[in-house]
């Protein structure tokens, strides 16, 4: 009589268990697929910016080699 008890426990435990992940294989609805869209357009954004950064940093980066060859001419 007591083996039953715990058993039949453990039983429906997992039964629970195999409800809950059968409910999770439910097909996406639109705010999930808005929600994917929008981390897809934050992350082009992102890489976007980056872009642009590096760009700015590479003619930055230009433009004080210029100066210092300015510099290094005007001392001559």
């Amino acid at each position: 009589m007591k083996f039953r008890r715990p058993f039949a426990a453990v039983l429906a435990a997992l039964a629970l268990a195999a409800a809950g992940l059968a409910g999770c294989q439910r097909e996406e609805g639109p705010a999930e697929r808005a929600g994917k869209k929008i981390d897809s357009s934050v992350g082009e954004a992102g890489r976007k910016v980056d872009d642009a950064v590096d760009a700015a940093g590479r003619k930055i980066e230009r433009a004080g080699e210029k100066i210092q060859d300015a510099a290094q001419d005007a001392k001559k």
